[in-house]
């Protein structure tokens, strides 16, 4: 089970995904952020994947996307934060490719373990 929730300031939109970040899933969180993208007016986007527990390779893949279009990822576990560090050297691989500077869009939710 998958739940994506929104919260909105005036500088930044978060979407926070809670569970199982896998099939039929992942289309979900494509289509919600494919909607939330068209909408931030400027505002930063973050992706809090504090408390995702699974992550298929399609799960990865849509990730990379989001973070290759210039999302934040705010992480806490040693899952996501893995699997987060593992997206950003592929995004900064393909970039280095193509001659391309790339920046690590990750962080940490600072004060929670």
């Amino acid at each position: 089970m998958l739940k994506i929730s929104l919260t909105d300031t005036r500088t930044q939109r978060r979407l926070i995904i809670e569970g199982k970040l896998i099939a039929p899933w992942v289309a979900e969180l494509r289509s919600v952020w494919k909607r939330v993208k068209a909408e931030l007016n400027g505002r930063e986007l973050v992706i809090d994947m504090g408390n995702v527990i699974t992550v298929s390779q399609e799960a990865e893949n849509t990730l990379l996307e989001m973070m290759d279009e210039g999302a934040t990822f705010r992480c806490r576990g040693v899952l996501t934060k893995h699997v987060v560090q593992q997206l950003a050297r592929r995004g900064k691989k393909n970039a280095s490719e193509l001659g391309e500077p790339a920046l690590p869009n990750v962080g940490e939710e600072k004060g929670k373990q």
